[in-house]
C-alpha cells in the first residue's frame, strides 16, 4: 500500500508562509525608501565626520585620544569596517547597510506587533514604520547617520523584552547606546516590562548584565577615561539651552511639524482611539515618552534626532488600529504612502548648495597641496577633508569642539572658553608640531570666526599668509620662512 506523508498542520504552513511573503515586501519598500540616499554623494556632515574618523582609525589613529567625537564608538568602527573592505571613496556600501538597518527595523516591529495582536498587525506595523521613516529632511532621513542604526538595536531590545530574554534586551539596549547614547533611553520600557511581567531578580541581574557587560567592554577596548569623557562627562556646554532660544525653539517647532505631516496617516487613528478604547499599549507609550526625552536632551532638536519617535510611533499607530473598523487600515497605510512619495521626491530634487560648496573647498585643497600634506578646515563641514582625501592637521574635526558652535548656536556660548575641555592646549601643540600646509576658514561670518578666537588669530598672524578666497572661504598659507 502507497503511504502517503501527512501534510503539516494549516497553522505550521501558515506560520512558515507569513514571513516568506512579508519579507521580501518589507525588503522592496525599505530599498524604494532609501532610494534618495543614493543620489548623493554625501548628505550631511555627520556622515563626513564619520568618514573622516574611519580613515582616520585606518591610519593608526586611536579612538578618544588622537579620534575624538561625541559619539560612542560603534559606528565609527562600522564605517572603518566597511571601507576596509569596499575602499574609502564612497558611502555607496555603508548606505547599504542603511537599507539593512531600517529593514530589520521593521522586521523587528511587525513581529513584535503580529506577537500581540495578529498577523495583519505585523504587516501593518513593518509597513507603517518604514513609510514614515523617511518623513523628515532628506538630510536627515537618508543620511547613514548614528539614529538609522541605533534603531534596529532599540526595537531589539524591545523585542527581547517582550519574550522575557532579559539578558538579550540588556545587550540591545548596550548596542543602541553604544551607537548613539540617547538609544540607551529605551532601557525604560525595557525594565517596566520586566516589572509587569513579574521578572524575578535573576531577571533583573540577566537585564544589568547584559547592559553593563558590552559597555565596559568598550570602554576597555578604547580608553576608559577618554571614552567617559567623550560620551558622557564632556559636553555640558554643549548640552546648554543658553545663548540661542530662538533657533533652538523655531527649530524644535520646524521638525515637529515636519514629522506630524509625516505621521498624517499615524496620528488620526491614535487619537481616535484614545477617545474611544484603551490600547493596552502602556509600555509603547513610555517608549515613546522616553524618545521623545531623548530628542529633547542637549537641546538642539536637529532633524535626525525626530527618527527616535519612529518606531514607538508605527507600532502605537498599529495597536490603535486594531479597536478601529478594518478599512481604517487600508486608509492609514495609503495616507502614509502618499507623505512618503512626497518626502522621497523631496530627497531625490532637492538641492545641497552646503554639499556644493564643501566639492569647491576640497578641489582646491586637491590642486593647491599634496596627497600627504596636513591640512586645517576650520569651519563645521568636515566631510571637505574626506572629498579631498587630505589628512587633517588636528585630531578636532569642526570648529564646534573648539568653540561650542553647533548648528547655528549664535549666542554668548560660542568662544574658546566654551570649548571642550582641554582642547585648546592640545591643538596648540598639533599646530606647533606639524603646521598645516593650508588652512581654510570657512566660517564665512559665523561666530566662531578668527576675529572672536583669539588663538585662532594669533597662529594665523604668525605663520600665515592670505592666498585668496573660494566661495567665502579665505585660504591661507604659510608664510615664506616659515
Amino acid at each position: 500500500m502507497l503511504l502517503v506523508p501527512l501534510a503539516p498542520p494549516r497553522s505550521v504552513v501558515v506560520r512558515k508562509g507569513y514571513w516568506v511573503r512579508l519579507l521580501p515586501l518589507l525588503a522592496v519598500l525599505a530599498c524604494v525608501t532609501r532610494v534618495p540616499s543614493f543620489v548623493r554623494p554625501l548628505w550631511n556632515p555627520d556622515e563626513g565626520y564619520l568618514a573622516v574618523q574611519a580613515r582616520m582609525l585606518a591610519r593608526g589613529g586611536q579612538l578618544y585620544e588622537t579620534v575624538v567625537d561625541r559619539k560612542p564608538p560603534l559606528l565609527p568602527w562600522l564605517y572603518e569596517g566597511t571601507f576596509a573592505v569596499f575602499g574609502s571613496g564612497s558611502l555607496t556600501p555603508v548606505r547599504v547597510l542603511a537599507v539593512l538597518a531600517q529593514l530589520a527595523t521593521a522586521v523587528l516591529l511587525a513581529s513584535i506587533a503580529r506577537r500581540r495582536w495578529s498577523d495583519r498587525a505585523g504587516r501593518t506595523a513593518g509597513a507603517l514604520y518604514l513609510l514614515v521613516s523617511v518623513g523628515l529632511n532628506p538630510e536627515d532621513a537618508q543620511a547613514a547617520t548614528f539614529e538609522v542604526f541605533m534603531l534596529p538595536c532599540t526595537a531589539a531590545a524591545m523585542w527581547c523584552a517582550d519574550r522575557r530574554r532579559w539578558g538579550a534586551a540588556g545587550a540591545a539596549v548596550a548596542c543602541a547606546f553604544l551607537t548613539k547614547q540617547t538609544g540607551g533611553a529605551v532601557l525604560l520600557p525595557v525594565l517596566y516590562l520586566l516589572n509587569r511581567y513579574g521578572g524575578p531578580r535573576a531577571g533583573l541581574l540577566r537585564l544589568a548584565a547584559g547592559a553593563a557587560l558590552p559597555v565596559l567592554g568598550v570602554a576597555l577596548a578604547t580608553d576608559p577615561a577618554g571614552f567617559a569623557f567623550w560620551t558622557v562627562t564632556g559636553s555640558g556646554a554643549y548640552a546648554s539651552f543658553t545663548g540661542s532660544e530662538l533657533h533652538v525653539l523655531a527649530r524644535a517647532l520646524t521638525n515637529t511639524a515636519i514629522l506630524g505631516a509625516a505621521s498624517a496617516g499615524l496620528l488620526p487613528p491614535i487619537v481616535r482611539a484614545l477617545r474611544i478604547a484603551r490600547t493596552g499599549a502602556a509600555d509603547l507609550w513610555l517608549w515613546l515618552a522616553a524618545s521623545a526625552v531623548a530628542v529633547t536632551l542637549g537641546f538642539h532638536f536637529f532633524g535626525h534626532y525626530f527618527l527616535q519617535l519612529t518606531p514607538p510611533l508605527a507600532l502605537l499607530a498599529t495597536a490603535a488600529l486594531q479597536i478601529l473598523p478594518r478599512e481604517r487600515t487600508s486608509a492609514a497605510v495609503l495616507a502614509s504612502a502618499c507623505v512618503c512619495a512626497l518626502f522621497l521626491t523631496w530627497g531625490v530634487l532637492a538641492p545641497r548648495p552646503e554639499l556644493a560648496h564643501a566639492q569647491r573647498l576640497a578641489l582646491t585643497l586637491d590642486r593647491r597641496t599634496g596627497p600627504g600634506d596636513r591640512v586645517l578646515v576650520w569651519g563645521i563641514h568636515p566631510e571637505t577633508y574626506w572629498l579631498a582625501d587630505r589628512t587633517p592637521a588636528t585630531r578636532y574635526l569642526t570648529a564646534g569642539l573648539l568653540t561650542n558652535f553647533s548648528g547655528g548656536r549664535d549666542g554668548p556660548q560660542v568662544g574658546e572658553k566654551y570649548a571642550v575641555a582641554g582642547t585648546w592646549p592640545v591643538f596648540r601643540a598639533e599646530m606647533a608640531d606639524r603646521a598645516p600646509a593650508l588652512v581654510i576658514d570657512d566660517s564665512r561670518g559665523k561666530p566662531y570666526g578668527p576675529d572672536r578666537v583669539p588663538s585662532l588669530r594669533r597662529l594665523l598672524a604668525a605663520g600665515y599668509e592670505q592666498a585668496g578666497e573660494v566661495d567665502g572661504a579665505v585660504l591661507y598659507v604659510r608664510a615664506p620662512g616659515e
